[in-house]
């Protein structure tokens, strides 16, 4: 499944943020990978942050990081960059879809 997600980025605190993701714990790549995502991008306009997770299940995949140490510790350090976390209230669906180009047959 493909779930997408909006965070918005304190003021000054965007080299900071794309800093901290050059510097993603190994730890944390592995658990989000075992926790059955295939592919998370993030795109930058401005202060908004526009998030893109291809997964198997999202609510699992957030149940899987949720208590998990090293995903704490980033959630906790992310939350010094944000102005709008993402909070975890949207584990059934991140964005409504408001268009999607269908894959040619």
């Amino acid at each position: 499944m493909r779930v997408a997600l909006h965070t918005r980025l304190a003021p000054g605190r965007e080299e900071a943020y794309e800093q901290a993701h050059r510097e993603v714990p190994a730890e944390l790549v592995a658990a989000i990978r075992a926790a059955g995502a295939h592919e998370w991008t993030i795109w930058r306009s401005g202060l908004e942050l526009f998030h893109v997770i291809d997964c198997d299940d999202y609510a699992a995949l957030l149940a899987a990081l949720a208590d998990l140490p090293v995903n704490v510790a980033w959630q906790a350090r992310m939350a010094g960059y944000l102005d709008v976390v993402h909070d975890y209230s949207d584990a059934d669906t991140g964005l409504p879809v408001a268009w999607h180009l269908p894959v040619r047959s």
